[in-house]
């Protein structure tokens, strides 16, 4: 299985990565002492685990993954990689796996949401995605990056692989609960204007 050497390389790979953080977003990011839904486009998701490492220590991050067996490897690199893990599915089992984040949110513990995941399209804020942080009325943490040197896969979401050693600048914005009140298509609209300017595309 190639499980285990590809999240020891995943690990590794983050620790060479240099990430800057202005201080209001690194206060934005520490002062959080309650469990908190970290948003984030699909195409960022390589940071995610080093990212909590260093900034939320001691608090995993906790990400669906599909019930299916296609999902137990993923659920299985995640582990290696430090990110907890609540089986679901987005599709098939919405309903079981909105209850699982909301049970995980209540419970004290982090999740990662990605609102144009799992199949697109890029940069698409579902307005779905903010069913789990209503109803358990948590706070939701929008994370952005700007990259540099990188190469960009040919995918949907045009996912982000940084080359080792290079910089990131992280940017976030703490999101209350009140402000997610509303109509969740325009709320949906507001956060994923937010989410495009603190994620700049390299040209």
């Amino acid at each position: 299985m190639l499980v285990w050497p590809l999240g020891l390389l995943v690990r590794m790979w983050g620790r060479t990565l240099r990430f800057e953080i202005a201080p209001e977003d690194y206060r934005a990011f520490r002062k959080i002492d309650e469990p908190v839904a970290f948003v984030l486009w699909h195409n960022r998701l390589f940071l995610v685990a080093e990212m909590v490492r260093r900034y939320r220590q001691g608090r995993p991050i906790h990400a669906l993954v599909s019930a299916s067996k296609d999902g137990a490897w993923l659920d299985a690199f995640f582990s290696l990689v430090g990110i907890a893990t609540v089986r679901g599915s987005s599709s098939r089992l919405g309903r079981e796996a909105a209850s699982a984040l909301i049970d995980t949110l209540r419970s004290g513990r982090d999740i990662g949401l990605t609102p144009d995941g799992p199949k697109g399209p890029c940069y698409d804020f579902k307005a779905g995605g903010l069913i789990v942080p209503r109803r358990a009325q948590a706070p939701i943490l929008l994370v952005g990056a700007e990259f540099g040197p990188a190469r960009q896969l040919k995918s949907w979401d045009r996912f982000y692989l940084p080359r080792p050693f290079s910089t990131i600048r992280i940017h976030c914005e703490l999101v209350s609960p009140e402000t997610l009140a509303g109509d969740r298509d325009e709320v949906a609209a507001r956060l994923r204007q937010r989410l495009l300017e603190i994620n700049p595309d390299r040209g």
